[in-house]
């Protein structure tokens, strides 16, 4: 199925040098079809000699700023921005600078926080940071330093869009820093023994205690007497704990936005599993993020794709009905209620052995470039 792509169709709207536009298509059609970011691998998947392929790639790596480009990924209409680290395991790397301990304070790896919008059940990456025990204690920076770098280099894109965070960012230095700069948040409270510390307007404690099946709502209190949140809770039959959410949103608009934050989760899911994201391994960080900005550029082109297919193969859409306008939004009613919900476009475009004609793959081609378009250039509708 990859090789009935033209991926210059896609990529053209990145990359205008066409000495640059003939190389990265080659590359990202390698990677595609190897279905990993290993150098090695890819290089076996592009036509010619592997081992003139394996320098192509890191001339290519070393010409181009693939962190820069990820960022006009990102959706000028998203409803908002999602922010998420996840743990990149580096057992055998003890020898790398840039690989320090994980949270459990033995295994080795680094963190990965992704910014993304959500779009059609996933999300699209457009920026994310790296750092590790290592790197803090080398730059004599911490963990929430490394936050604010990431947040503070997206904060001209936000506007009045709130960031959604998880529990990982349910603290104070945060939180006044966000109120400080006008960023609205919605982040889920870390709530254990003991519990976060909130105050009503009387300086009385308040002790998070949710029914079983009901949502309670506390507005304008104060978290740890400092930062004013409104706060929702919501605790769903057959679930093990109760759900905790703060913002300066609306309680209630803040739980649904957040509610819909695991498409980050969903869409770190197929990079991992389809495209191998945790498989990266270089021995300088800068070279890794390289690789990681590749991986994600391919994630997204194989998205974008795969969701025209996942409306053709099990939306039973016609080919020639598919309108890049339709693939900018989440489809409703007939469409979700079918298998069109259980697989994400990607998975269908890389593992599912569906023969297609490839009359029906040319046909897909220009709504496809066109919304691909539009994420690019900006003015794209996104609905959840």
């Amino acid at each position: 199925m990859i090789k009935c792509i033209n991926l210059s169709d896609f990529l053209g709207y990145l990359f205008d040098q066409p000495r640059l536009l003939d190389k990265i298509k080659v590359i990202l059609k390698g990677l595609l079809e190897a279905c990993s970011p290993r150098l090695s691998q890819i290089a076996e998947h592009m036509p010619g000699h592997p081992a003139a392929n394996y320098k192509t790639i890191q001339r290519f790596l070393a010409q181009v700023d693939l962190k820069a480009i990820l960022l006009r990924f990102f959706q000028e209409e998203a409803e908002f921005v999602i922010g998420d680290p996840t743990e990149m395991k580096r057992p055998q790397a003890k020898k790398t600078a840039y690989v320090g301990q994980l949270s459990d304070g033995q295994t080795l790896g680094y963190w990965m926080l992704l910014l993304a919008t959500p779009f059609r059940g996933r999300a699209i990456p457009f920026h994310f940071i790296t750092y590790s025990s290592k790197t803090i204690g080398a730059q004599a920076t911490s963990r929430n330093q490394e936050h604010f770098r990431a947040f503070a280099a997206i904060k001209p894109l936000l506007g009045k869009r709130p960031l959604v965070l998880d529990r990982e960012f349910s603290y104070m230095e945060l939180l006044q820093s966000l109120v400080a700069e006008q960023v609205h948040f919605v982040i889920c409270l870390r709530v254990g023994l003991p519990q976060v510390s909130l105050m009503d307007a009387q300086g009385q404690p308040i002790r998070l205690v949710p029914v079983s099946g009901q949502t309670v709502i506390y507005r304008q209190v104060w978290y740890k007497g400092v930062v004013q949140v409104n706060v929702i809770g919501l605790w769903r039959t057959g679930f093990q704990r109760p759900l905790w959410v703060m913002t300066d949103l609306e309680p209630e608009r803040g739980l649904e936005i957040y509610l819909k934050r695991m498409k980050i989760e969903e869409s770190f899911r197929d990079c991992k599993t389809l495209l191998g994201l945790d498989q990266i391994m270089n021995k300088q960080q800068v070279h890794m993020e390289q690789m990681l900005a590749l991986a994600l550029l391919a994630y997204v082109v194989g998205l974008f794709f795969g969701e025209a297919l996942r409306d053709v193969i099990y939306g039973n859409v016609p080919p020639h009905d598919i309108n890049y306008q339709e693939l900018l939004i989440t489809p409703q009613n007939q469409l979700t209620r079918s298998k069109w919900k259980l697989y994400s476009g990607l998975f269908i475009l890389l593992k599912q052995k569906i023969p297609i004609p490839l009359k029906t793959v040319r046909l897909l081609h220009k709504p496809v470039s066109q919304a691909f378009s539009c994420l690019v250039f900006g003015n794209v509708r996104t609905f959840v």
